[in-house]
């Protein structure tokens, strides 16, 4: 699958289960650490943990693809989910603003 439509997918997930301020960030070029990154809010840790369960059940519904490693669901405030090129944070507000998470990929281009 073309990952700009991997992409996509994960964005509308986050959407359609109430995430907010959705960033999809093409980082190619600024981090060797993947091609893109998707940063989203959860309005709660059980919201985190519930926006996780599901992109990874969906994703692995749709295209039989597993995160290759998931960080953070021992506290839910800043969840990981890594699929290699794509990389998904899943943030509580209070943690997406003190780690600025935003200004430190300012310079990436907005996918969506």
């Amino acid at each position: 699958m073309d990952r700009k439509a991997f992409v996509e997918k994960i964005v509308k997930i986050l959407d359609d289960k109430k995430a907010e301020n959705i960033s999809a960030l093409d980082v190619r070029g600024l981090t060797s650490l993947a091609d893109y990154f998707i940063i989203a809010t959860a309005n709660s840790e059980t919201h985190a943990k519930a926006l996780s369960d599901y992109i990874e059940e969906e994703i692995k519904k749709q295209t039989g693809e597993l995160p290759h490693h998931v960080e953070g669901r021992e506290y839910n405030r800043w969840v990981v989910l890594d699929y290699g090129d794509v990389i998904v944070h899943i943030m509580l507000p209070e943690v997406r603003d003190y780690y600025g998470i935003d200004w430190l990929w300012a310079d990436a281009k907005k996918v969506f």
